[in-house]
């Protein structure tokens, strides 16, 4: 399948544009005409996928225009369709993410969120490795978004495009998470720019604004997913206490080794949210 697809860097290139080419793509590639949901699986969630249901078919990114090879150890780089297990509806599993840090453009970084909303994709099921502020929240603690803070000084919607946040991670699917698992917690996401691990003062300030937890992706992808129509769930997955909480220094290596230790639990948490989302 060959499609002239415009080029997502040039400012005068509608990014929905590409969004709709890579949606043809994905539908042409998997034979899938259209994806109910979607899943964004960060630091630790990856082997949500496997749980979800029947792999139809399993994309390479770099082969989707507008999408990258994964620039992050521990990230996944692959398109996956997957038949859910009621073998009514489809996932669109999007195991290629860019972060604003890798100096993409941000239209790169909510380029997925269009795509699954392109392909079809109602709910968005956003997910992350993160730093917690509370201290009961041990590694391996997931917990779920209520609100989100964004603080990397931009947006992923340009012009005079206005949008209301108000809800923007749905109570209808926290109450549906709670189901699976009422003792889920829930907290407040903030996201920092990144690449580097913040400071303690900063994770202090962040506490101030009413943080809980903190990260370097989520809410950008967020806003853009409520423009484009979708109904978005957040799970964090708290893979060390945040700088200054806890007293042990931070390191890449360990987040990656806490996302494995959680992730059978996690994972199967994730598959059983799904299968009940409507």
């Amino acid at each position: 399948m060959t499609i002239d697809v415009p080029d997502l860097d040039d400012p005068s290139t509608d990014p929905f544009d590409v969004a709709r080419a890579a949606a043809a793509v994905i539908a042409d590639r998997t034979g899938v005409a259209r994806h109910d949901v979607a899943l964004v699986l960060g630091s630790g969630w990856g082997g949500a996928a496997d749980l979800l249901g029947e792999t139809v078919a399993e994309v390479p990114a770099a082969e989707v225009p507008g999408f990258l090879a994964p620039a992050v150890p521990g990230h996944g780089g692959t398109l996956r369709s997957v038949r859910l297990a009621d073998g009514a509806r489809h996932a669109l599993v999007l195991g290629a993410r860019t972060h604003l840090y890798e100096g993409r453009g941000v239209r790169r970084v909510v380029h997925g969120v269009r795509t699954a909303a392109a392909a079809g994709a109602r709910t968005l099921v956003l997910t992350n490795g993160c730093g917690g502020l509370d201290p009961s929240w041990r590694p391996g603690t997931a917990v779920l978004i209520r609100d989100h803070i964004n603080l990397t000084a931009t947006s992923p919607l340009e012009g005079a495009t206005f949008v209301d946040l108000t809800d923007l991670y749905a109570a209808r699917l926290r109450a549906i998470a709670h189901e699976v698992d009422p003792g889920l917690p829930e907290g407040v996401y903030a996201q920092f720019p990144g690449p580097h691990y913040e400071t303690p003062a900063e994770v202090a300030m962040a506490g101030r604004m009413g943080a809980d937890l903190v990260g370097m992706s989520t809410a950008l992808e967020a806003i853009a997913a409520r423009h484009a129509g979708l109904e978005v769930l957040g799970i964090s997955l708290v893979t060390n206490l945040a700088a200054g909480v806890g007293a042990e220094p931070l390191a890449h290596d360990e987040v990656i080794e806490a996302g494995r230790a959680a992730g059978p639990r996690i994972s199967r948490l994730l598959a059983d949210v799904v299968g009940r989302i409507g």
